[in-house]
């Protein structure tokens, strides 16, 4: 909030994290059998990754850096894609990061805040802080083309099914990539409700799918020896590094794993990949590279062309694009539902000017609908589609924003290890030169591809990286320059009593520091000449954890002369309704009527300065935001009806 909060953002904060975000539940999973809670992250989480069998082992042979089909390089991809996913999503993502929790909730950018909470006085923290936001940053462009690429390539299973249906794929993709931003409207519980029965039958049909072909050539599973990969790398060198950058989309959507904690708990969730989806995945796989190496030269070069529904019989080839496609749409939906849930805390957090959010279900936690971000990134997605035309073309742009984001949390993890958790060097150091190896090299990999279309992430994370650090660099100015001739309330509070008529009712003005008079406060006594009978100056902070206790909810301070100061504490995960938590505020003078309450806000208009805080192109950037930030009325829940809004000058 701003002055007085026009400008969106909120209070003199802590750090950044992310994720999702409405009624407070602290922890997120305390409640829930364990196997309700493990098959509901099935339904929910693992659609990213479970969709990639559809591509992941197909563009490693046909991709940018085709790879001949024989069996030293099917035996060592499909090796690579088994070490890949135990290294990177079992062990880096599974096994230690979800044991670094902020209140139970997980992510980069609540990683950031559990990291920034112990090493706030640290001249490397805002390093930290700076690392979370473009990983942040970079997911914007990873929403963009996940939805593409999942779905394009669903659909170009039919012309598996038959090669003259393709001409409809296109359309088709594209008609049901509208139809789901359209749903995104009216929210996702009740279609939340069938994520996963479907997702269970799909991942249980990339089981028996890979085990028909496996029980026929069952010596694929030979490379389970990481000298099959060794030996691709061996012999091919250079080929194999480029390679890594289409192995890698076997594990897409690990970060989704970890972000996606606070929902379902760490032991659940763990139950799910060690347990269904890690086998399922794994065998699927296999059982493509044993159907290729089981084929005549000139079948399984053809066949690779899209191995993933050559799996299945003539007869089951239309179900099971059908069903492949139904994935995709759960896959992207989660991504969607998670960029609503970034942007919300980014709000929250003051990274992003308010935005009009609204909240689609008055149970779910996390059931928001962001209209701005919703057409933007269907426009995004639309434009990728209708460029690249195909999920190849398309696979060419995935994976560095992933790759990005995986290093980003390698250099959070090593943090982690050496600082809070204080391991011993000769214990830190394999484990930190390991994960910097794997996913340094994945990204490597992957920034060859920037020319063939990676480029477009990378455009997209630069420009969102922009806009969050203008915006919070400029709320920053701002709060600076309203302190500095900042007059203190309490003797503001002794001047004004006698100075000024009171009229009944209670005032709330609202601050984005909880130093100095609010210039809203300062106008309406120069331009109306009264004081209410009761006058309250609100801050409201969003603190570095994802949920505030009740108890540590309010802070209030009696200044006399009816005047009284009161701090609103808030999680990055909460919903900021203001109403609501008057309604329970502790004793301020009386209780709070909303038909005898007024709230006042201000909405800043910059000033050329001489002395700019920052380049002249981001101060005119910042103030275009400012002018497009939603109401405060709609972010803080204020009754409309009940707000008057002042204006007023500031150089930054």
């Amino acid at each position: 909030m701003g002055d007085a909060t026009s400008d969106g953002a909120k209070a003199p904060t802590a750090i950044d994290p992310t994720t999702a975000g409405t009624a407070p539940v602290p922890g997120g999973h305390g409640s829930g059998n364990i196997s309700k809670l493990a098959l509901g992250a099935i339904g929910v989480v693992f659609g990213d990754i479970g969709t990639s069998p559809i591509y992941a082992f197909r563009e490693t042979f046909v991709g940018p850096h085709p790879l001949a089909i024989d069996e030293l390089h099917v035996l060592g991809v499909v090796s690579l894609i088994f070490w890949s996913m135990t290294l990177v999503v079992a062990v880096q993502y599974v096994g230690i990061l979800m044991r670094a929790d902020n209140k139970g909730q997980g992510g980069s950018l609540a990683l950031v805040a559990l990291i920034s909470g112990h090493i706030k006085k640290s001249r490397y923290s805002g390093v930290v802080v700076l690392l979370g936001v473009f990983a942040t940053s970079l997911f914007y462009g990873d929403s963009m083309i996940t939805p593409a690429v999942s779905v394009l390539s669903a659909v170009e299973g039919l012309t598996v099914v038959q090669s003259n249906l393709a001409p409809f794929v296109l359309p088709i993709a594209l008609i049901l990539l509208i139809g789901l931003f359209l749903l995104q409207k009216s929210g996702t519980a009740k279609v939340g409700a069938l994520f996963a029965p479907v997702m269970v039958v799909y991942f249980l049909t990339l089981a028996v799918l890979g085990i028909f072909h496996l029980v026929q050539m069952p010596e694929v599973l030979a490379a389970l020896n990481p000298w099959y990969a060794v030996q691709f790398f061996l012999t091919d060198k250079m080929l194999g590094f480029l390679a890594l950058g289409s192995v890698v989309l076997a594990v897409t959507g690990a970060e989704a794993l970890y972000s996606d904690m606070g929902h379902f708990g760490r032991g659940p969730m763990r139950l799910s990949w060690f347990a269904f989806v890690m086998p399922c995945l794994l065998i699927n796989y296999f059982g493509q590279a044993a159907m290729i190496l089981g084929m005549d030269d000139a079948a399984a070069a053809e066949a690779m062309e899209n191995p993933f529904f050559n799996l299945a019989p003539d007869s089951l080839r239309l179900p099971l694009v059908i069903l492949a496609t139904c994935a995709t749409f759960i896959a992207s939906q989660a991504v969607i539902s998670g960029a609503f849930s970034i942007t919300h805390q980014a709000m929250q957090l003051g990274f992003i000017p308010r935005l009009s959010t609204r909240h689609t279900s008055e149970h779910e936690v996390g059931q928001i609908y962001i209209p701005f971000v919703n057409w933007a990134l269907m426009t995004g997605v639309i434009v990728l589609v209708l460029v690249f035309q195909n999920s190849s073309n398309l696979a060419s742009a995935y994976g560095i924003a992933v790759t990005g984001a995986m290093l980003i949390d390698t250099c959070l993890m090593t943090v982690l290890l050496i600082v809070l958790w204080r391991w011993r060097l000769w214990m830190a150091i394999p484990v930190i030169v390991t994960f910097f190896v794997v996913d340094g090299a994945y990204f490597g990999a992957n920034a060859a591809k920037i020319a063939d279309g990676g480029w477009f992430p990378l455009l997209i994370g630069g420009a969102a990286f922009t806009l969050l650090t203008t915006w919070n660099k400029g709320r920053k100015l701002m709060r600076e320059r309203m302190t500095e001739a900042a007059l203190p309330l309490n003797v503001f509070a002794k001047s004004a009593h006698g100075s000024a008529a009171r009229v009944p009712g209670t005032a709330i003005f609202m601050a984005s520091s909880n130093i100095g008079v609010p210039s809203a406060l300062l106008h309406n006594i120069k331009h109306n000449k009264v004081l209410h009978e009761r006058v309250v100056v609100l801050t409201i902070e969003v603190q570095d954890v994802p949920y505030v206790e009740p108890a540590e909810r309010y802070e209030v301070i009696e200044l006399g002369q009816g005047f009284f100061r009161m701090t609103l504490r808030y999680g990055f995960m909460e919903e900021t309704d203001v109403p609501a938590a008057l309604a329970h505020a502790p004793t301020c003078g009386g209780a709070f009527e909303m038909m005898k309450t007024s709230f006042f806000l201000s909405r800043q208009t910059l000033l050329p300065s001489e002395k700019p805080g920052m380049a002249i192109w981001r101060e005119k950037l910042f103030a275009w935001m400012m002018r497009n930030a939603a109401s405060a009325m709609e972010f803080f829940r204020l009754p409309t009806n009940r707000v008057v809004e002042l204006g007023s000058q500031l150089e930054i």
